[in-house]
């Protein structure tokens, strides 16, 4: 193959391969300002802070491995899990109810608060005399804890999960027997 056209492949793949990447962060910042999920950009930031006021990043591990990282709830992805599973999975009672709470949280200024005030106020949810309060706080909690403990890096490296604990040994030499 001529030299010339080769290098002017290898070009045009490189361009092309930079223009796919440079579309695709155009797109990803055209979807955050045209956000059309179930959920506003405002209520997932919400429901992202809870996620890391329940588990925060850097947590010593519970049961460390000699690689084990401390870990959080934003850095396995909780917060995405939380998301899907209240827009896919709840009845439309429940998704009120959520999306209720986390419109008061907002306004009560939620995102702005430091993380000792965060765990205030959920707190303050769970001991509040409102009922619908209490179940937001238990939702949030019980949901957010089960994303957080079935993940690969939490079953894996913290808890030694083992899809198929014990081991095939294929070819090995089986005594004869004295009968």
């Amino acid at each position: 193959m001529d030299r010339r056209k080769s290098l002017k492949i290898l070009g045009a793949t490189g361009v092309g391969i930079a223009g796919l990447a440079l579309l695709d962060w155009k797109w990803q910042i055209v979807d955050r300002l045209t956000h059309q999920g179930f959920f506003s950009f405002e209520e997932e930031k919400t429901i992202t802070a809870i996620a890391d006021t329940f588990i925060p990043e850097g947590l010593p591990p519970i049961l460390p491995s000699a690689d084990a990282k401390p870990i959080g709830a934003l850095s396995t992805g909780t917060d995405q899990f939380l998301i899907q599973l209240f827009e896919k999975c709840y009845e439309k009672e429940d998704q009120e109810l959520i999306k209720s709470q986390l419109k008061a949280l907002h306004q009560a200024g939620f995102l702005d608060l430091s993380q000792e005030e965060r765990e205030q106020m959920l707190l303050g949810l769970k001991d509040s005399e409102v009922e619908e309060e209490k179940n937001f706080y238990n939702l949030m909690r019980s949901n957010t804890i089960m994303g957080f403990t079935t993940v690969k890096e939490v079953m894996v490296e913290y808890r030694d999960y083992k899809v198929a604990p014990g081991f095939y040994h294929g070819c090995v030499d089986v005594p004869a027997s004295k009968a």
